[in-house]
């Protein structure tokens, strides 16, 4: 296992315009089950989200997703999947 970064573009369904990232890290085997687990995490919280409920914590797995951004709509296609690269070391 080895620690990893999803990195999905988004954009805001208001104003096409305004672009960025959601960046998710966790530990996984491969790019394909890091993917997944980010996507995953994201359907997981947006459905606590929608029902009203708090947003699930980090998993065992060290995968979770601290908020959502209403009204930006994530582009899973466009995901780039890899090693985690730690800014700070």
């Amino acid at each position: 296992m080895r620690a990893c970064e999803v990195d999905v573009p988004i954009h805001d369904t208001n104003h096409p315009d305004r672009r960025g990232a959601h960046v998710f890290t966790g530990v996984a085997d491969s790019p394909a089950a890091a993917l997944r687990r980010a996507h995953e995490v994201y359907d997981a919280a947006l459905a606590a989200h929608t029902a009203g409920l708090e947003i699930p914590g980090k998993q065992p797995d060290s995968w979770g997703a601290r908020g959502l951004r209403p009204g930006w709509q994530m582009e899973w296609p466009a995901a780039k999947a890899g090693l985690w690269h730690n800014p700070v070391s």
